[in-house]
């Protein structure tokens, strides 16, 4: 093997080593002297069970990430439980053959590779209802993707792979942290610090209102809401943002001796910062105490008839009382974006000498003033007999409802008439489950006009507003617009001049959703469907009436 040092001699062998220590016994000579030099700067020699290119190779498979799944057959996306089996998910290998049995579907029933793939297997996934009991049936088929601009094959090799995140170090968890310790991560953290003025001046940011996700602005920072960050201790450096209803958990480390220094533990640390009115304004609004419930070391809890008072920590008997341990910040805000009104809901606890950490509880909501917020239907699945959450998009904005339920989704309410003119504005909301069916008699005159009466009966059917969406959970948010259903709209008519509508059908498809144990009701797909009729000429003087029916139908 030849030396690294260029300008170096090759080192000798053993023998040369020998003779070289032979001439360092003798006297000295010039001669021997200048090779005893030249042999101290060399670097030991690479063992020989290890050369260097074994080494490369082994650094590089260390190095080289996993080999991604591609079998289809081990692929499943709809397997969200870890160890449980997930309902109605057919590719789900925790599920047993007395788990299929009990499905009503298969959610997934076709899983595919990459689907931009020219040729490629597809595990087709089916139950057998006639089979007693049921069964799940597999299949692995070769589908072939019919677009001329499909993929033949994959030759990038990074593209089957996500970028690996950083690990957390001892070198590196301060920038870490620094990047990633609030709850939200912004494209411009330097928007949270407030402490801004000398880079840009006040009138540049200087806005007249509060928009979404902005953070709530206090006299010395911003409204903290305490959460997790890197690890479920907590961190009170998450700001809470405007119109972000957010509530989080997470551990606080307590001791009983100095419990009356800890501020987390006093209501003080949560109202003593006044609100700004709007962002960089002289207009405070103070934080006041809606209400507080005092809970016993055995989690009973006590509603306070006063919360004028505040309860401060306090060590009594070895024990810390009235530490808290939830706040429920609620915020009053006009169409404006200005902030009017800001309260906050206590629990106090009682924590005992033996206790290191305590778990608090943290929300926030917001409320326009003059409304009522929406009620939900269910958390998160939808509950029996509640009503079906609707709404309306306009374009480029999230889903906005109706605080009123007989304004959402709703069918014609019969009344003791049965007059359809008369029955026009009444309306029964739909609700989840349950099958409906109403109805009313139209008498139709010789008079009467095909057009103008072909619009006021859709009136009657479908209502002043008809929504375009449905919520397919319970307490679907308005802003998570995907977590909507859209209501598809179907016409079923005759080949005539006039036509006029007499029927409304409402076809609502769900399913549960999760786990066995405890499976959520999913509204999955809902149909509204107009069927009209011909309205054929009455000779004068003579009169006909006709049913008109609304129904809906849960399956």
């Amino acid at each position: 093997m030849s030396s690294p040092f260029p300008s170096c001699p090759a080192r000798p062998g053993n023998a040369a080593l020998l003779r070289a220590a032979a001439m360092a016994a003798s006297p000295p000579r010039l001669g021997a002297f200048f090779v005893l030099i030249l042999l101290l700067p060399l670097p030991p020699p690479l063992r020989a069970e290890e050369p260097a290119d074994t080494r490369d190779a082994a650094q590089a498979r260390v190095r080289s990430p996993p080999a991604p799944v591609t079998d289809v057959a081990r692929l499943c996306v709809c397997d969200l439980l870890v160890a449980q089996c997930d309902t109605n998910c057919c590719c789900d290998p925790d599920c047993s053959a007395e788990d299929f049995s009990l499905f009503t579907t298969c959610s997934i029933p076709v899983v595919i590779g990459d689907s931009q793939l020219c040729s490629q297997k597809a595990a087709v996934y089916s139950l057998d209802v006639e089979a007693n009991p049921p069964e799940r049936i597999f299949k692995l088929i070769d589908q072939v993707n019919p677009s001329i601009f499909c993929i033949h094959a994959t030759n990038y090799e990074q593209a089957l792979y996500f970028k690996s995140p950083e690990i957390p170090t001892a070198e590196n968890f301060d920038e870490l942290l620094d990047k990633f310790g609030g709850a939200t991560f912004s494209a411009e953290p330097d928007s949270w610090n407030l402490d801004t003025d000398a880079q840009n001046p006040p009138e540049a940011n200087e806005t007249s209102r509060y928009e979404y996700g902005v953070p709530v602005q206090t006299e010395d920072a911003f409204l903290r809401l305490p959460s997790p960050v890197v690890s479920s201790w907590c961190s009170d450096a998450n700001p809470a943002g405007f119109l972000v209803n957010q509530a989080t958990k997470c551990i606080r480390s307590v001791s009983v001796e100095k419990c009356d220094s800890i501020q987390a533990l006093s209501m003080l640390f949560y109202i003593n910062s006044s609100i700004l009115a709007v962002p960089k304004s002289s207009q405070m609004v103070n934080i006041t105490v809606q209400s507080i419930v005092v809970q016993s070391v055995n989690g009973m809890r006590t509603l306070l008839s006063s919360s004028e008072a505040l309860r401060l920590p306090m060590v009594l008997d070895e024990l810390c009382i009235n530490a808290v341990l939830g706040v429920n910040y609620h915020i009053t805000h006009t169409d404006t974006g200005e902030i009017i009104e800001a309260a906050a809901a206590f629990v106090l606890g009682t924590i005992s000498r033996e206790a290191l950490s305590i778990e608090q509880s943290f929300e926030i909501s917001f409320t326009q003033e003059n409304t009522q917020p929406v009620p939900l239907s269910g958390n998160p699945g939808y509950v029996v007999g509640l009503p079906v959450r609707a709404g309306f998009q306009p374009q480029g904005s999230g889903i906005i409802q109706s605080s009123n339920k007989h304004s959402q989704l709703t069918i014609l309410h019969s009344t003791s008439t049965q007059d359809c003119l008369a029955a026009q504005g009444a309306r029964a909301p739909v609700l989840f489950g349950y099958n409906m069916i109403s109805g009313c008699k139209l008498r139709i005159t010789a008079a009467m006009k095909c057009q103008p009466l072909a619009q006021t009966l859709l009136d009657v059917l479908k209502g002043q507003s008809f929504p375009e969406y449905v919520a397919s959970f319970g307490n679907s948010q308005a802003q998570d617009v995907l977590d909507w259903v859209p209501i598809t709209q179907l016409h079923i008519s005759e080949q005539s001049s006039c036509q006029i509508p007499v029927s409304l059908g409402i076809e609502v498809k769900w399913t549960k959703y999760g786990s066995l144990v405890n499976p959520q009701a999913r509204i999955v797909n809902v149909t509204a469907t107009i069927t009209s009729t011909t309205l054929k000429q009455l000779p004068s003087g003579r009169e006909r009436i006709i049913p008109i029916t609304s129904s809906v139908v849960f399956h």
